[in-house]
């Protein structure tokens, strides 16, 4: 019993070549040093301010994902997750699609995974992509916090959020933002 040649043995040496390889990617540049110092400075000052204001509202919630979109906005501010209409609005769309989990299932771990699920995809939906903003979108399904105090510290924090970003880009000589809306 003879069996047939493999494709690639028969094929002309012409069609035996190889596609082009891609280029590896390499990790990002390392940053300057004024750069990785007015970021690291302007990122603590935003969430010394955020304490300082949950504090004092008795809201201390925020400060985690709170922490993760300062992160994005000092660390890559050029990231379309990193500029004010995902900042803002992916805070705000992911807070009101947690309060709408939390009316039909009320607290929970399962509302809330399914919270942090369905805010991904409104953000989508609102072209407004923000990580961080799911983990607010979970502390709203598992904590259920008054409504209106909860939606205004949450838009006061991330309009602090915003503004210490440009006032960081502009001390590292840095864009920021890459566009607003």
């Amino acid at each position: 019993m003879t069996t047939a040649p493999a494709p690639e043995a028969t094929a002309p040496a012409a069609t035996r070549e190889a596609a082009p390889v891609p280029p590896r990617r390499r990790p990002p540049a390392r940053p300057r040093p004024r750069i990785v110092l007015v970021s690291t400075a302007g990122a603590v000052t935003a969430l010394l301010l955020l304490v300082a204001v949950g504090t004092l509202l008795r809201q201390p919630l925020l400060v985690p994902p709170l922490a993760a979109s300062m992160a994005l906005v000092a660390g890559a501010p050029d990231l379309p997750l990193s500029q004010p209409r995902s900042v803002l609005g992916g805070q705000l769309l992911s807070a009101l699609t947690g309060f709408a989990v939390l009316a039909v299932a009320g607290p929970g771990l399962w509302g809330a995974a399914v919270a942090g699920g369905l805010a991904l995809g409104v953000m989508m939906l609102a072209r407004t992509p923000h990580s961080p903003a799911a983990a607010t979108a979970v502390i709203v399904a598992l904590q259920a916090p008054p409504f209106w105090s909860f939606l205004g510290l949450l838009a006061l924090a991330s309009l602090i959020l915003v503004a210490v970003g440009l006032g960081a880009a502009r001390v590292a000589g840095r864009t920021y933002p890459a566009y607003w809306f």
